[in-house]
């Protein structure tokens, strides 16, 4: 365990609108002894603008981290505060900061959160899709198989998903997503949040498509992309379900509840399933 008062701090930073640099942020990094941020060039334009400085800075990128571990940690049990940035958003989030994080617990650091702008959530708020359910995939792996597998799994998501991708990449992925889920499927194209030209745009993927080719691309874009509609459940699927569940030997009721939740089907339209099957 460490000891001495050292602390691992993550701060969310704006997305675009410095105005959104929250004053418990301010805080954070005036505290702080050392700087982990993802660009120095970045951070120190951020910390000018909230009149922060003689801050030591230790650019953290994802090319470095894992070996930037050991040293930042080792700060942290000499005792001081090591506060954690991104370029934009929340360290750790489709940035630096996650193999930081699993460091620190481990080595029994105190690690703290200063929550801050997401894009994810604003895009999702914002979309006009579900909010109550939704998954995050990030960035999608370039290329492969892993790609393709990623690919599937959104289209046969039934929660409403949420991507980022660069603007030089954007059309080529909704190709792609379209191609996977279907041309009718709702989604939702954010870019350039909480800037001056902010942008939401709404429809199908296949839309989607045309829209992009007459956009310049510019600024990263979070694409909001509705779930899957739910797959109708037949009674001979029930049947089937139902006749296995007793043949593991559960009771007839405990079958019935359990194929009720499984499926996601009422539980009166399995109890009449399990009717006939006795009769």
């Amino acid at each position: 365990m460490t000891s001495g008062g050292g602390r691992l701090v993550l701060v969310g930073t704006p997305i675009g609108n410095l105005s959104d640099l929250s004053p418990r942020a301010v805080q954070a990094l005036t505290e702080a002894d050392v700087i982990a941020c993802e660009d120095t060039r970045v951070t120190r334009k951020l910390l000018s603008h909230a009149g922060i400085t003689g801050h030591r800075l230790i650019a953290v990128h994802e090319h470095n981290e894992a070996a930037s571990a050991a040293r930042l940690v080792g700060l942290g049990a000499e005792g001081q505060t090591i506060a954690v940035v991104s370029d934009a958003g929340m360290p750790g989030i489709s940035d630096p900061g996650e193999r930081l994080v699993t460091a620190a617990v481990e080595a029994g650091l105190p690690v703290e959160v200063v929550p801050g702008p997401s894009a994810a959530i604003m895009a999702l708020v914002l979309s006009g899709l579900p909010a109550d359910r939704f998954c995050f995939e990030g960035f999608l792996p370039r290329k492969g198989g892993e790609r393709k597998r990623r690919l599937a799994a959104i289209a046969a998501e039934t929660r409403t998903t949420v991507v980022f991708e660069a603007p030089h990449r954007v059309a080529a992925l909704v190709l792609e997503l379209g191609s996977a889920c279907g041309a009718d499927r709702p989604v939702a194209v954010a870019r350039e949040l909480t800037k001056i030209y902010e942008e939401v745009w709404r429809g199908t993927l296949g839309e989607a498509v045309a829209w992009l080719d007459q956009k310049e691309p510019r600024g990263e874009y979070v694409l909001v992309i509705g779930g899957a509609p739910p797959v109708a459940v037949d009674d001979a699927a029930i049947e089937l379900a139902l006749e296995r569940r007793l043949a593991a030997g559960d009771a007839r009721r405990s079958a019935v509840d359990a194929v009720a939740a499984d499926l996601d089907v009422p539980r009166r339209r399995v109890y009449e399933a399990a009717l006939r099957l006795k009769t």
